[in-house]
């Protein structure tokens, strides 16, 4: 069949479609799901200019967000990287034949059933300096992950597997010598903008780490450039942190400063729209201890954030604490939901990785198995799912988002 039969069968298809009203095509097409749009731009030209159409985007997104919300339909995204010996996630003799890069969709039911798996695109494996992508965060279908060799952050990617396109990102300003380097992934409704954020503490210029100055620069998707570095944050460091939560348009990291001759925590907010800090006071019994590790959540209700602390009080003695900020920016409605300790010697205690739709705590086990964990019962459920020697869970929405830019990868 030549060009012009091609033609003239797309040109009787579209004038077909035009005895249909412009609003009910739109409203058909707003329910149907990400695999069926995509389908669909190849049915007629005015098909793909709809769809790929910005406020068609954005209007799909939050028709599926809330059925979802109605039906109780929630994703997760876990990501797990298993291998055949253990060793550090960034070591880069890591053998990538002896490792699994393994990302999957899951149901946030209480069968915890799997939904799909997703491809790494093949482009973004020969781009990587060291073992593996980490995931950044994840927002209406956009997943940003790092490649980051030490904690510098090489590598910038922001994704979409539902529409298979993903941006690498410019290189942001190189600070030569040593650097802590902390990112964040929001969206900014104001501007309908995505913002990666990179906070880096500088660590090879001053003896003492509480003078080590933080410098922040931001990254715009909508004009695909990073602003220049900023030292205008509060006072803090940054110890290559890899837990961030976006709750009420701000992003949220963990950081340490010292003030009266004493190490302090707080939580270190940023306003994606803003692009201003402000700070969130950590419950006043959590004191300063070098064998504390914290991790920042977003809480279940997904209005506030939570901190979940593992620790080791003797060489057999180990700690898991959950807070949770009940009134988001209210410091003193810190409330510790739950402890968990381990009297086993050389056993390590569970790690958390976030709160679910249905009000559990997803944890990783020292056997590497996925559980969840009912904070009222204190029971722990086995999920069949093997997390391997890293993993991360983060809440997934599918979306169009990235259908329309003109730049970009698709695969």
């Amino acid at each position: 069949m030549n060009d012009h039969k091609i033609a003239a069968i797309e040109l009787k298809s579209e004038a077909g479609l035009d005895y249909f009203p412009q609003e009910i095509i739109s409203n058909i097409l707003i329910r149907l799901p990400i695999k069926s749009l995509i389908k669909c731009t190849s049915v007629c030209k005015s098909w793909k200019s709809l769809i790929q159409n910005p406020s068609f985007i954005d209007t799909h997104l939050s028709h599926r967000v809330s059925c979802n919300n109605q039906n109780g339909t929630h994703l997760l995204l876990v990501h797990s990287v298993c291998s055949k010996r253990f060793c550090s996630l960034f070591d880069r003799d890591f053998v990538r034949g002896e490792k699994e890069d393994l990302y999957a969709l899951y149901y946030d039911n209480h069968g915890f059933d799997e939904y799909c798996k997703i491809e790494l695109p093949s482009d973004l494996e020969e781009i990587m300096l060291s073992s593996c992508f980490r995931v950044v965060g994840t927002c209406n279908g956009l997943v940003c992950i790092v490649d980051e060799l030490g904690c510098h952050g090489c590598n910038l990617i922001i994704w979409n597997p539902c529409v298979r396109k993903f941006v690498k990102l410019p290189q942001p300003a190189v600070l030569h010598g040593g650097c802590e380097a902390s990112v964040g992934f929001g969206y900014d409704a104001t501007s309908n903008d995505y913002k990666v954020v990179r906070l880096v503490t500088l660590s090879d210029q001053y003896q003492n780490f509480h003078e080590w100055p933080t410098l922040f620069q931001v990254y715009s998707l909508a004009t695909g450039l990073w602003s220049r570095l900023r030292s205008d944050l509060p006072p803090c460091q940054m110890f290559c942190s890899p837990a961030q939560a976006f709750v009420n348009g701000a992003l949220h990291w963990s950081a340490i400063r010292r003030t009266n001759d004493a190490f302090n925590y707080f939580v270190l907010a940023f306003d994606v729209g803003s692009e201003l800090f402000r700070e969130i006071m950590f419950p006043k019994s959590l004191k300063w201890d070098p064998s504390l590790a914290l991790r920042i959540s977003v809480a279940g209700d997904r209005k506030s954030i939570s901190i979940f602390t593992d620790w080791r009080k003797s060489h057999s003695n180990y700690f898991l604490d959950i807070w949770v900020l009940k009134e988001y920016c209210i410091e003193n409605s810190w409330t510790k939901l739950m402890i968990l300790s381990a009297e086993v010697p050389q056993r390590n205690l569970p790690k958390a990785l976030c709160f679910r739709k249905i009000g559990e705590v997803l944890v990783l086990e020292d056997s590497y198995e996925l559980v969840s964990l009912d904070i009222m019962s204190r029971k722990v459920k086995t999920l069949g799912v093997y997390g391997g020697q890293y993993c991360s869970v983060d809440s997934y929405e599918e979306s169009l988002v990235l259908l329309d830019r003109k730049y970009g990868v698709s695969y």
